[in-house]
């Protein structure tokens, strides 16, 4: 067994497990840093703790291979709070920081607060590792635990402020590469053969089904079985924000996003079925918007790696443990075609017509200042076929999640799983991910401001996504609950609390080193996604869009 420094064997095992990005705020594990530099993964400085840890996330989402981020001990916290975004979205990332030494714990250690709470409540495992002999073994757990039932983040917090403690150590050290956690799902677990039949059967006997699909057919890559087993069975497909892109928005069985930040001809199909089958899906206050959608006691079938799940919220009359992708196709396996189901799947397909119909006159408008939905519009007609969306949260997570149209397989779409702010750097890190596929954010100028910095980040490092900002200067979404608590008060300026200055995006990013376009008429939006896909730069888009008529409708509720 050859003998190595920690930070040695932290290099090759990151390179061995896959890792070509590492994304940090100095100074931690230098001496790993340059070891990295050595194997050639790519160390990417960022501005921000909670953007590293952003990056890492839209690289796990993106690959589908863990993503790494650090920090050291001052850090720390702040990195614990950026994974809250990947915890949310079920992201195998891998964060390491650095603690001070146990003799100066429990001692009001300068700019150091405890680890350990909040990283509990932003990972699935969590351990300190005081030597470099316990470095092996606590590294293969971190992959095993990201990538293994439902992905979450994990955090190994090393001894020294900089983690330097257990890279400075030397042992007999072997790098043992477990193939199988280099990815996620790293195994595909599948439900018992007599609970498939049973749901088989269930499914065959509902006369008005309806599919939902979740994050976890995202994460297993089970869009194809999805879209097999409603054409077998003729069943309407609805999905969350973080299945969108299973499939084609222009798929005759396609109703689109369900629950709050959502079509309301999805809403009206999930509503009216008589039976809906979960697929990957937790059933959150999300995707049902606030469990009314459908409305509890409504029959179930529920599909989820993660026993724990199951029955959460809708009691299931059938529930199968599995991987989403391995359950169904043992679902397909299982059931008969369909029998006549013309009149459910019509009635469906009439509400996505009344649905297409009404935003049509938005979706088309030439109206300036542009507004959210004709931009959407156009980034439908934009996005090439293997391109990649990732949208911020808010109202730019409702606007695409809602609006933009993927009709293309190859196409992808990665969601804020809440935290404003997260889509720029996600982004960068979703490039660095598939670098030879185009990357596209979605975002407000609102979540735009809150990393600007890492403008820079993608500068220096030559990352090149475009950043599609919908500029009204304003937290629009905030407009109507902020107005509303001025109700029944006399004067006042409610403006104060959701408008911003009228700033030029477009000139920031190029003082920064950007490409910057500034849009100000609908016409001219196909024009400049052009420009910037083929400069081969980061580039920021700014469209100028209608402060006063840009709020998303309210979802449907029943």
């Amino acid at each position: 067994m050859p003998k190595m420094t920690g930070a040695r064997y932290l290099a090759q095992a990151l390179k061995a497990y896959g890792v070509t990005h590492v994304f940090f705020v100095p100074a931690v594990l230098r001496k790993s840093l340059a070891e990295m530099d050595m194997v050639g993964i790519k160390r990417v400085v960022t501005h921000g703790e909670k953007a590293a840890a952003y990056m890492a996330d839209g690289y796990a989402r993106a690959s589908n291979r863990p993503g790494v981020c650090m920090a050291q001990s001052v850090g720390a916290v702040n990195l614990a709070a950026g994974l809250q975004d990947a915890f949310l979205g079920l992201s195998p990332v891998v964060a390491l920081t650095g603690h001070k030494s146990n003799l100066q714990q429990n001692r009001n250690a300068y700019q150091e607060v405890e680890h350990s709470k909040p990283f509990a409540s932003t990972t699935k495992f969590s351990a300190v590792v005081d030597s470099v002999n316990e470095l092996p073994g606590l590294l293969r757990q971190a992959f095993r635990e990201a990538t293994t039932g439902a992905p979450a983040p994990v955090h190994l917090d090393f001894e020294g402020i900089s983690g330097n403690v257990v890279e400075d150590g030397e042992a007999d050290l072997e790098v043992i590469l477990e193939a199988a956690f280099t990815h996620r799902p790293a195994f595909r677990p599948e439900p018992e053969p007599e609970r498939v039949r049973e749901a088989a059967q269930v499914l065959a006997n509902a006369k008005r089904p309806v599919i939902v699909a979740g994050g976890g057919v995202t994460s297993s890559g089970g869009q194809r079985e999805v879209v097999e087993l409603a054409e077998l069975l003729n069943i309407p497909v609805a999905t969350s924000l973080n299945a969108k892109g299973t499939i084609p928005d222009n798929h005759p069985l396609a109703v689109g996003v369900v629950g709050s930040y959502s079509r309301w001809c999805a809403n009206r199909v999930v509503h009216e079925a008589d039976l809906v089958l979960y697929i990957g899906s937790h059933t959150g206050s999300q995707v049902t918007n606030e469990w009314r959608v459908p409305a509890i006691g409504t029959p179930v079938i529920q599909i989820d790696i993660d026993p724990s799940e199951l029955g959460r919220t809708y009691s299931a009359q059938v529930a199968l443990q599995g991987d989403a992708k391995a359950s169904t196709r043992r679902l397909i396996e299982a059931s008969e075609p369909a029998g006549d189901r013309s009149e459910w799947v019509g009635r469906a397909q009439e509400l996505v017509k009344e649905w297409r119909d009404e935003v049509a006159p938005l979706a088309n408008s030439e109206a300036v200042p542009i507004i959210p939905q004709r931009l959407c519009t156009e980034l439908t007609k934009f996005m090439p076929s293997d391109g990649v969306l990732v949208a911020d949260t808010g109202h730019a997570g409702i606007w695409t999640g809602s609006m933009v149209d993927l009709n293309e397989p190859g196409q992808s779409y990665l969601r804020c799983a809440g935290s404003l702010g997260w889509g720029l750097s996600a982004a960068m890190g979703a490039k660095c991910a598939v670098p030879d596929r185009p990357v596209v954010c979605f975002s407000g100028d609102g979540g735009f401001w809150y990393h600007i910095g890492e403008l820079e980040t993608a500068v220096r490092n030559n990352i090149p996504v475009v950043f599609v900002v919908n500029n009204n200067h304003a937290l629009s979404q905030d407009r109507r609950g902020d107005e509303r608590a001025y109700q029944g008060l006399e004067g006042g300026s409610p403006g104060d609390l959701w408008q911003f200055s009228d700033v030029d995006l477009s000139k920031v990013a190029e003082a920064m080193g950007c490409l910057g376009i500034r849009v100000e008429k609908p016409g001219d939006i196909q024009s400049a996604l052009d420009q910037a896909v083929s400069s081969g730069r980061p580039t920021v888009v700014d469209v100028v869009t209608d402060q006063f008529n840009s709020e998303a409708p309210v979802p449907w509720a029943p």
